[in-house]
């Protein structure tokens, strides 16, 4: 699972780089706070997973 979070966190990251310098206006926008969110929730869970030892 960690894994999975990890590899969708990077890929959020990068797809909104890529947004950012590929569109413009109100796509871009939307775009970026899709990714966000996307990211916001990959951070949460890997600190949720944190503290679990599996």
């Amino acid at each position: 699972m960690k894994s999975f979070l990890w590899v969708l966190l990077v890929a959020a990251l990068g797809v909104n780089v890529f947004t950012s310098l590929a569109f413009d206006g109100v796509l871009q926008i939307l775009l970026s706070v899709l990714t966000g969110i996307v990211t916001i929730g990959c951070v949460v869970g890997l600190v949720a997973l944190r503290g679990q030892r599996v």
